[in-house]
């Protein structure tokens, strides 16, 4: 079952589309087939397809099916350049690495070009401790940060107004932007790094360095608490083409109507940030929209 609304509550510059299916499994196929749908025909308009991959356990069997026929086969991998939005302050051998998730579930099984291949490194360097809170690998993450910065810079350059639309792209997005972002959701609301409060949400530049504090956060993980990382920013995911957020599961039900049609402000639900140029895409399966209220029209 699919659910495709404009929800006029959850008001943006691009067309907004939510869609709903019975379970994770019907959300990441149909999530692999967009991620190929949207690189052919960005490859086909413009020759080339940047895809910014999200961390997390919901976008895994989205990634697995890209990995596999007939998605694998169907993906343009030699004109596709492959980025993150944002990553753990680890070695990408820590099993909480986004990169080694990412490579374990897709990268490593399909034939893009390591060139075109753009992780975010940002585990501490000699004489800091990874993802401690000490002056060593505060310069560590804020050098990556810089680092990232002057990457996404590099190959998304601005030219003019960074929210004028560009009009090489039929399906919106501004001037020097990624094609396609994925991003997930807390269950406080953040999104990529974008915690709740968190001085990166005012930031304007394209990617900055986070520190996720344990007392803060205490909807956060143990294992992610008291740690560095380095994420895009809103203003840089909002010039994106196409922006899509994956939610599955009863326990995001909350958080998810809170997004779509509450009221609070950005600062408290970062997520409500992610406004851009282009189309801004939900895949839900049926326990995270359990609790949004029926728009639309269902296929």
């Amino acid at each position: 079952m699919v659910m495709v609304s404009r929800d006029q509550r959850y008001s943006g510059r691009g067309q907004r589309i939510v869609a709903t299916y019975a379970d994770y499994s019907s959300l990441s196929l149909a999530t692999a087939a967009l991620v190929v749908d949207e690189a052919c025909k960005a490859v086909g308009a413009r020759g080339r397809f940047s895809l910014a991959l999200t961390g997390g356990s919901t976008p895994e069997a989205t990634y697995r099916f890209l990995a596999t026929a007939p998605f694998s086969e169907s993906m343009p991998w030699e004109s596709t350049e492959v980025l993150w939005t944002d990553e753990r302050c680890v070695s990408p051998e820590d099993p909480r690495s986004n990169e080694r998730m990412a490579r374990e579930a897709l990268l490593d099984h399909v034939p893009v070009q390591s060139e075109r291949v753009h992780p975010i490194r940002c585990a501490a360097g000699e004489g800091a401790r990874p993802g401690s809170h000490t002056a060593d690998a505060a310069v560590v993450a804020r050098a990556c940060a810089q680092e990232y910065d002057a990457l996404l810079s590099s190959h998304f350059p601005v030219r003019s107004d960074p929210a004028e639309p560009d009009p090489e792209r039929a399906c919106g997005g501004a001037v020097g932007a990624l094609d396609l972002v994925l991003l997930g959701l807390g269950a406080d609301g953040h999104t990529a790094s974008l915690f709740p409060d968190s001085k990166a949400l005012r930031e304007k530049r394209t990617a900055a360095a986070v520190f996720v504090e344990g007392a803060a956060n205490a909807t956060t993980t143990a294992g992610d608490r008291d740690l560095w990382r380095v994420t895009m920013t809103a203003s840089f995911i909002n010039r994106a083409a196409c922006v899509l957020f994956l939610a599955s599961g009863g326990a995001k039900a909350g958080v998810v109507r809170e997004v779509l049609q509450g009221s609070g402000d950005s600062k408290r639900l970062p997520a409500r940030l992610i406004d851009p140029v282009g189309t801004l895409r939900w895949h839900l399966d049926e326990e995270a929209a359990a609790l949004l209220d029926s728009v639309g029209e269902r296929n």
